[in-house]
Order: C-alpha cells, then sequence, then structure tokens
C-alpha cells in the first residue's frame, strides 16, 4: 500500500513573513483598519494596484484566515477581518510608529489617538507579563540555528521586486527593507539578537558571501545597519534599526496565534528583567495604560 507523502510543517515565523512582508498587503490591512475598506473597488481606488495583484493579496489574506469573504456577487461581495485579521492591529501600530518616527512620510500618516485621554501620537512597547516598558537592549533573542534554516529556506521574494501600490500616500517602501523578504528580515532579525560580525551573520544563514553582502550593503544603505568605524566587517544596528524592535515583537507573538499547532518556531524574545518569554502589548504614553484595538483611533491630517 502506497503511503501519503507527509506535509512539511509550517514554520509559522516564515509563513507570518511571507504573508505580512509585503508592501500592498500591508497597504490592505490599513485600508480595513483606517478607511474601513470592505470591496475590491475600494482597495483599487485606495492602493492603485492591478487588479490581478490585488485579487491574489485578497485571496492569500483569505487563505490564511485574516479575511473572510462575504457572499455577492462581482462587487457587492465584501472582503472583512476575521479575528485573527483584526489582531494584526499592533503590528500595524508599530509600522506606523516606525514610519513616524523614522521617515519622510509621516506628514502623509493619519494621527494616532487614545480616546480616553485624549493622547495624541506614538505609544510605548510593554512586556505584559511585568507591566514594565521594554526595548531592545532589555531583551535577549534565543535562536535555534535549525530553526532558522527553517525560517529562511522555501519561497524567495525579493523587497525590492514586490509590487508597490502607486498611490503615494505612505507605501511602506523603506520598511519593505527589513521585512520584505525572508533574507532581510533574518539578517535585521540576527542583528536584534547581537550579532554583530560578517562570519557570524554566514555562519547563521548559510548564505553565500556575495548574497549576504548584497543584502548587509542594502540595510547599510536604508540606515538600518551601520559599518564598523574600525574598518572591520562588522555591522551594528543604527537607532533607526533598533526602532523596528516592536515591529519584530509583535510580528514574532501573532505568528503564533495564526498557526498555534506548528512547530515551535525555535525563536523567542526573552524579558531579561522578569525572565519571562515577552508577551509585547502598547501602552500610552499620555496616561500609562495598556492600549486595545477599541481604544484607539487614527485621524486623517
Amino acid at each position: 500500500m502506497q503511503s501519503t507523502p507527509a506535509v512539511p510543517a509550517v514554520n509559522s515565523v516564515a509563513a507570518t513573513f511571507d504573508l505580512l512582508g509585503d508592501r500592498l498587503t500591508l497597504t490592505v490591512l490599513r485600508h480595513a483598519f483606517v478607511s474601513r475598506a470592505r470591496r475590491f473597488n475600494q482597495w483599487i481606488e485606495c492602493t492603485g494596484a492591478p487588479p490581478a495583484v490585488l485579487t491574489a493579496r485578497l485571496h492569500a489574506l483569505v487563505e490564511a484566515g485574516v479575511l473572510v469573504r462575504t457572499a455577492g456577487a462581482g462587487d457587492r461581495g465584501e472582503y472583512r477581518l476575521t479575528e485573527l485579521g483584526l489582531g494584526t492591529w499592533e503590528i500595524l501600530v508599530c509600522v506606523w510608529t516606525w514610519q513616524r518616527e523614522w521617515t519622510a512620510e509621516w506628514a502623509l500618516l493619519p494621527e494616532f489617538v487614545h480616546t480616553d485621554c485624549g493622547h495624541r501620537g506614538p505609544p510605548v512597547l510593554l512586556c505584559r507579563g511585568c507591566g514594565r516598558t521594554v526595548t531592545a537592549h532589555d531583551t535577549d533573542v534565543e535562536l535555534d540555528r535549525e530553526a532558522l534554516w527553517h525560517i529562511t529556506s522555501g519561497r524567495r521574494r525579493s523587497a525590492r521586486a514586490a509590487v508597490s501600490p502607486v498611490r503615494a500616500d505612505a507605501r511602506f517602501d523603506e520598511i519593505m527593507e527589513a521585512i520584505g523578504d525572508r533574507w532581510s528580515a533574518s539578517v535585521t532579525g540576527l542583528a536584534l539578537a547581537g550579532v554583530r560580525r560578517f562570519s557570524e551573520f554566514r555562519a547563521a544563514l548559510n548564505l553565500s558571501p556575495t548574497t549576504l553582502t548584497e543584502r548587509l550593503n542594502r540595510l547599510v544603505e536604508a540606515g538600518i545597519l551601520q559599518r564598523s568605524e574600525a574598518g572591520g566587517r562588522e555591522y551594528r544596528l543604527t537607532p533607526r534599526g533598533r526602532a523596528l524592535f516592536g515591529v519584530f515583537a509583535f510580528l514574532l507573538a501573532w505568528s503564533e496565534r495564526a498557526h498555534p499547532d506548528a512547530p515551535e518556531p525555535g525563536l523567542l524574545i526573552r524579558h531579561r528583567d522578569c525572565g519571562a518569554v515577552l508577551r509585547p502589548a502598547l501602552r500610552c504614553r499620555g496616561c500609562d495604560a495598556e492600549l486595545g484595538r477599541t481604544d484607539v483611533t487614527f485621524e486623517r491630517p
């Protein structure tokens, strides 16, 4: 009797970067939250994306359980965020915060407002375990090297080749250099974990020197990494690069929620102050309250 080939186990982190590490996908989700976009034609108008490309992205989000399509012929059908889709709001807030503080797109972005206290502006990251504010400096990243191979293997997508919305309103172009494909995301993640030297990046990723040099150069050009002034092959995160910590923390947390039955990804962030695995949340800078999705609004400038 012929046995059925085993289906390869899903790596939750790799699947998350494949799905959400895409500028058009993030734009679709942003308009679902901010503009309440539901219909295909609304997203065409908001993004300017080619219909076939937008159809593919919406289909991927439906397959992943992020959107659900309601019944209806033609444009009468709607795409609505599921509970899992609503759970991406913290990722989008961290992307918004990074864009607001580190790119020239800030003037095009809607304003983030805590409705209870009226504070306007970026929140801060906190550890749900102990309630303290947390930054990249307060954490240790624990990474299994075999798991890293699974994260970086498989589908390849170039951050530069990915289709970009043509509308000139906060297109996520700059952040895609860090999260737009598995290699760039892995290099940035390793830098957040404390990796510095070229040889260490290469050993962890098993990349050719040419490919690794190209990725590192792109991240240097994007202002996310900087080369050692001593002339050695050492790369350190810039303040702009360290500010991506919240994006990575929430992507990792969401990956566990999206793939609860997947094997352990071999990647976790531990909060050094309390010793617990980081469960991130957002805190209002104005009143110190922990923020939930329904506690905040985005107001257009």
